[in-house]
């Protein structure tokens, strides 16, 4: 259900006010340090963002897709790392449970993952299954009352904090996504341990390890849906990330646009601001249609997923343009910028090297262009 114009107005201020005053001004002791300070997350918390998709029901603020785009977009206008410190409660950590958790389920953990008490991970990723997710190697034997899950799950977005795994395991013989299940795996259970986190080219302070499974004991009764549901509830959950992810894609190209205008409006070259050169401007210009084309696909998309439709083709659509656009707007930013894009004073190279992970998680621009290309061909067009 939607807030009222006048509430989500207000909750809009608010995240314009708490990126520009509190989050910007943190970027480069978030690049340096490769962490979130935890006041920072405290306030995160204080803010509601950590349950923005979450009913109200279950102590969320129980945004529409819409609402969560837009809040998103806002959210993207500083370093990705910030978005990610609640961004796996608000999409693929807690959205399995929101889709297919039984009440039971939900009244356990919902409530708890809205607060931020509780941090989320999503856990399909392994060493030899990426884009082709329905191959997943990871075990889940049953045995009694419970299952015994053995595998490893790797690049797992928040694996070193996160308190409860949404799990993807094979259950069955059959190939393919038919024979895999969801498991809320939450970290105390014995035989869960979590890798170093991994160096990465970009967004620090977000940060991505290995979940290890080892023969660990999960109860029946955390099993999301049916035997074989897991693939099912994973798309389910990738349709609703992607289009989340392309509204931050936006965000981070209209916060590069707007610097490059800052900067070659006070850069001079050849007696003027580089803005009067004409191709200057020209760069400005293709970003800024790119950007403006990529925001109405993403809040197209959303109303239509509110509305209940199908929008498997519209999200995978979203994602794959967003993320290509943006950085296609991160390149021209160095380029606009010249020598000073490429130091870190400037927070450009640094953007341009975050923004580079959107192309490939919550699935490729590749993947996305086999789900856009296998949903045309079904729609006859």
């Amino acid at each position: 259900m939607a807030l009222d114009a006048e509430t989500f107005d207000a909750l809009i201020d608010t995240v314009r006010r708490f990126v520009a005053e509190r989050l910007r001004p943190l970027e480069a002791k978030v690049e340096a340090d490769d962490a979130i300070p935890q006041d920072i997350v405290g306030e995160m918390k204080q803010l509601g963002l950590f349950g923005l998709s979450i009913g109200e029901d279950y102590g969320g603020l129980g945004l529409t897709m819409g609402e969560e785009a837009r809040v998103a977009i806002e959210l993207g206008r500083t370093t990705p790392a910030f978005r990610s410190a609640f961004g796996t409660n608000v999409g693929i950590g807690s959205q399995g449970l929101v889709i297919a958790g039984r009440e039971e389920q939900k009244r356990e953990w919902l409530p708890r993952i809205a607060s931020g008490e509780i941090i989320t991970s999503f856990a399909l990723t392994e060493p030899d299954v990426g884009s082709d997710s329905g191959s997943v190697k990871t075990r889940a034997i049953r045995d009694g009352d419970s299952y015994k899950l053995s595998g490893t799950k790797r690049y797992i977005t928040n694996a070193d904090r996160a308190d409860l795994f949404t799990v993807m395991a094979r259950t069955g013989d059959e190939p393919g996504g038919r024979g895999v299940s969801a498991f809320l795996v939450p970290r105390g259970l014995p035989g869960v341990s979590i890798g170093e986190p991994e160096k990465k080219m970009g967004q620090k302070g977000a940060k991505v390890a290995d979940l290890n499974l080892d023969d660990v004991p999960v109860p029946a009764g955390n099993r999301l849906g049916d035997e074989g549901d897991g693939f099912k509830i994973a798309m389910q959950v990738l349709d609703r990330g992607r289009l989340h992810i392309a509204a931050v894609c936006v965000g981070v190209a209209e916060r590069l646009i707007a610097d490059c205008v800052a900067y070659a409006s006070e850069r001079k070259q050849f007696g003027k601001p580089i803005a009067e050169h004409q191709l200057i401007q020209a760069m400005i210009a293709d970003s800024k249609t790119e950007a403006l084309a990529a925001r109405a696909l993403v809040l197209e998309t959303a109303t239509r997923k509110d509305a209940g439709d199908n929008v498997v083709m519209e999200s995978a659509a979203a994602k794959y343009y967003a993320s290509e656009m943006v950085g296609r707007v991160a390149d021209r930013a160095v380029q606009i910028y010249g020598g000073a894009g490429y130091i870190a004073d400037y927070g450009i190279e640094r953007l341009y090297r975050d923004v580079r992970l959107f192309r490939i998680y919550e699935g490729t621009s590749q993947i996305q262009q086999i789900i856009i290309a296998r949903e045309t061909m079904k729609r006859g067009g």
